[in-house]
């Protein structure tokens, strides 16, 4: 039912709750004030985000076997042709937007979904699919810790490995894949290296392996490290013994603290959640801090929130095609049910983040899920969004397996109601804010029903034309913005 007039968010607490979540609904405002402000919410959220239970998200993942399945188990239903990799794949995009939906620790899963976007492994791949969900463990694990831990945790992974062509590099062939990237667009940033950086970087990486197409089995091979003198942008080291693996430690370390690295990180946390454009004096505000607290992320983070950069940013970034299918899901309150056929709701999101322009992690490129709104912001994109909105509006498709509210659970019980009223009903729900002049008029277009005009349930409105309300308020810059 609508929100209490008296129990909507303020347009700050708003503001914070939706860049670091998924959409708000009833259950994420309860938290809010239970919590006692967005600001104490938010502090829980980055210090204990387990004193939030989060069973409704935690058990969706056994709705999908295969990601609970061994690299060589995955590999062999491939080669027997039980399942293919781009399937378990497909599972895995599902399963991060049904989670998205239910979770209650939005700010935990939204930056998994951040560092999995710059550390980027995409989900389409015939190799490191194997390990595919193992990595989105492993950077969920350090999405709230330090960098310079995510950072080791990642880079020697064997999904990176795989995708970035080091899995089998020895010294006889360093692969400069993973030592440039690494560089470029996990660490110093773009033309902060030079070529004997990549060069020197990608000999420090060698030994580190991946089974390919057999056990696919992680392991270290010494005879296959190069050894010799190393340097790379003030990293030096003897790199004398067979065993390498304690030189990559260092080097990702010392990485990982560099302040180019400081600024690259920043940089991409600031585009993402305060806007595209953000001051370079905010974006070095964030990097001392960063490096101050030994590369913490909270400190960061609450550094990011606290600044009035972020304040005055409300409404300034748009949401990208998976944010959209999540936050209409929880704005409508569609309740999502175990997938028992193909059509099923929690199948077929993942293809309407597609028709949106991209499924989670499916970004082809190693520069990973694009943070800038220009990427989404086109008439392509707008069109899209709305037919979404239309069709789920209505409750058409998709359909199978998930629940949708009627509209006698939309429209006040009281008779009649003014049209303007409704429409502010129907705002602080799905919105959780008051409706504007803007909506308002816009409600009115989309209906043919005058402000004033009284609407009961024999009303032609709740009969067969409440969607187009609905549709009017999710195409509205109030759900698209963030």
């Amino acid at each position: 039912m609508a929100q209490d007039r008296d129990g909507l968010l303020s347009p700050a607490q708003r503001h914070l709750v939706t860049r670091f979540g998924y959409g708000i609904d009833a259950t994420l405002a309860k938290d809010v004030r239970r919590a006692g402000g967005a600001s104490a919410w938010f502090e829980r959220q980055l210090t204990r985000p387990g004193s939030f239970p989060d069973a409704a998200a935690d058990e969706v993942r056994r709705w999908w076997p295969d990601l609970d399945r061994g690299p060589a188990e995955l590999w062999q239903r491939q080669v027997q042709e039980i399942r293919g990799g781009w399937e378990v794949m497909d599972d895995y995009g599902r399963w991060l937007l049904v989670r998205r939906i239910r979770t209650r620790r939005p700010v935990l899963e939204k930056m998994t979904e951040i560092w999995e976007g710059m550390l980027h492994v995409p989900v389409s791949g015939d190799g490191h699919f194997t390990w595919r969900v193992d990595y989105g463990d492993t950077v969920r694990r350090h999405a709230l810790g330090r960098f310079d831990q995510l950072l080791a945790a990642t880079a020697t992974h064997p999904a990176m490995l795989i995708f970035l062509s080091a899995a089998t590099s020895t010294k006889r062939a360093p692969n400069e894949n993973l030592g440039r990237e690494l560089l470029e667009l996990h660490t110093l940033g773009a033309g902060n290296y030079s070529e004997d950086d990549v060069k020197a970087s990608s000999r420090i990486l060698t030994g580190w392996h991946v089974d390919l197409w057999k056990s696919w089995a992680a392991s270290y091979v010494e005879e296959d490290h190069w050894t010799g003198r190393v340097e790379v942008r003030g990293f030096s080291h003897a790199n004398g013994k067979a065993d390498g693996r304690a030189v990559t430690k260092e080097f990702l370390r010392y990485l990982a603290h560099h302040p180019d690295t400081a600024h690259h990180v920043c940089e991409r946390l600031a585009t993402k959640l305060v806007r595209d454009d953000p001051p370079a004096s905010l974006v070095r505000r964030l990097a001392k801090v960063y490096l101050k607290n030994d590369t913490a992320i909270v400190p960061v983070l609450r550094a990011l929130v606290a600044s009035k950069e972020f304040r005055a940013s409300s409404g300034a970034k748009l949401r990208d095609p998976s944010e959209d299918v999540v936050a209409t899901y929880r704005a409508l309150g569609v309740r999502v049910g175990r997938p028992e056929q193909e059509e099923s709701g929690a199948n077929a999101m993942l293809w309407q983040a597609s028709g949106l322009g991209l499924s989670p992690h499916a970004w082809p490129r190693p520069d990973g899920t694009p943070v800038s709104d220009d990427v989404w912001a086109s008439p392509a994109r707008a069109l899209a969004s709305m037919g979404m909105h239309w069709s789920m509006a209505g409750g058409w498709w998709p359909a199978a397996d998930l629940r949708y509210r009627r509209p006698s659970e939309w429209v006040p019980a009281r008779k009649p109601i003014r049209f303007a009223d409704l429409v502010d009903e129907v705002s602080r729900d799905l919105l959780h804010r008051p409706a504007s002049r803007k909506l308002l008029a816009t409600a009115c277009l989309a209906t043919g029903c005058r402000a004033k005009e009284k609407i009961d349930r024999d009303h032609g409105l709740y009969q067969w034309g409440f969607p187009r309300l609905l549709a009017a308020v999710l195409d509205s810059p109030d759900h698209l913005a963030c």
